[in-house]
């Protein structure tokens, strides 16, 4: 069932106060913080109905909403149907980059660790013709709320394990791929996304890029950020 424009733009709104706050959201705080031009009653039965048609989850101790996976399917595809914007800060970096280029292990190493620095998620880059495998970011990923229970640390540890062994399930190519809970192919992976895609790297290396993290990621920027840096490295 197709939902209606009005539908989307609270749907899309819920997610991205979702992903700041990483609080339900209620429709008292929507009536206050956006202007829908309807009353809060209104509000109230579309998050309802958004709510029966699984784009949304109510927590048995809250008024509030959170997205289910389609809610975030829903919104990544809107992202990605309006078109990528450009990642305003990835070419000051480009110069650092040309610098490195000889040195495709040393060059791979600082492009994760840009990574986990700019999104404040794991960050990987596998060469796959070297069998190797930089990760960085656990510093800014285990600050994410989320992290504050121990079971999840643990699935995502087994998450990422299960990625780095199987990373050739995700059939890559060149368009940027966003799995999202049960999307995907790895156990322990109800609760996190990955955004990656293959991209060439110096002296043709091939290469794969990913972010990983909760759910609630900010895959606007994310998103945002691995479409400029592919650009660039094409540049290179």
């Amino acid at each position: 069932m197709k939902i209606s424009e009005r539908q989307g733009k609270i749907l899309n709104s819920i997610i991205e106060d979702y992903i700041v706050l990483a609080e339900p959201i209620s429709s008292e705080f929507l009536e206050k913080k956006h202007d829908f031009r309807i009353c809060p009653a209104t509000i109230r039965i579309e998050m309802q109905k958004l709510t029966d048609q699984g784009f949304l989850f109510q927590p048995h101790t809250s008024a509030g909403r959170v997205p289910t996976d389609k809610g975030y399917r829903f919104f990544v595809d809107s992202l990605l149907n309006r078109g990528i914007s450009d990642f305003k800060d990835i070419f000051e970096i480009e110069k650092m980059f040309k610098e490195e280029k000889e040195d495709i292990l040393k060059f791979a190493s600082h492009l994760s660790k840009f990574l986990a620095e700019i999104s404040s998620n794991l960050a990987t880059v596998h060469l796959p013709e070297k069998d190797f495998f930089f990760k960085e970011g656990w510093e800014e990923i285990l600050e994410e709320p989320e992290f504050g229970e121990k079971d999840l640390v643990f699935s995502f540890t087994r998450f990422l394990e299960n990625f780095e062994k199987n990373i050739e399930d995700l059939k890559l190519n060149s368009k940027i791929k966003v799995y999202i809970g049960k999307e995907n192919p790895f156990p322990k992976a109800k609760d996190f996304s990955i955004i990656s895609s293959k991209c060439i790297l110096p002296d043709s290396e091939e290469g794969i890029i990913s972010l990983l993290g909760p759910k609630r990621m900010d895959y606007d920027r994310n998103i945002s950020l691995m479409n400029s840096l592919i650009q660039m490295l094409e540049k290179l």
